[in-house]
């Protein structure tokens, strides 16, 4: 399959489509998932434009895997959760439903139940205090 450069990640990129920002450099963003699997669920995506991690530059990659590390860090110190889950999903058989590559930071804390992904819309408003903890834990 193609690049699809309509996707919402590409929108995003473009400033087609809001997110509620809380990372970027000049080669990644990191913004709040709007449909989170638990509060702090945390999206990091480059901005070259591959589909999954098939197509994705080496360079990218190094670029990506960089920001999520420091996005998960301060999604941790910032929400304090005991643990930060990873998921980066290739192809709908896995799983990916936004074909823009792009890694999941979700906040752990054990004995709490993930929601189900892409179920319950959650305003920007209700993610802004949670991603303004995070822009203030990133070093």
């Amino acid at each position: 399959m193609a690049y699809d450069n309509d996707n919402i990640f590409a929108k995003i990129l473009r400033g087609e489509m809001p997110c509620v920002k809380v990372y970027e450099d000049e080669h990644t963003l990191a913004f709040m998932d709007v449909m989170p699997q638990a509060p702090g669920h945390t999206l990091v995506i480059p901005k070259s434009s591959a589909e999954n991690i098939y197509d994705l530059a080496p360079d990218a990659a190094a670029s990506l895997i960089q920001s999520t590390q420091k996005v998960a860090k301060a999604v941790k110190q910032a929400l304090q959760c005991g643990g930060i889950m990873l998921a980066q999903l290739n192809e709908a058989p896995a799983g990916q439903s936004v074909f823009h590559i792009h890694f999941h930071v979700i906040p752990r804390n054990e004995g709490v139940d993930l929601r189900l992904h892409a179920k319950d819309f959650v305003e920007a408003s209700e993610l802004e205090p949670i991603a303004a903890k995070i822009r203030a834990a990133i070093t």
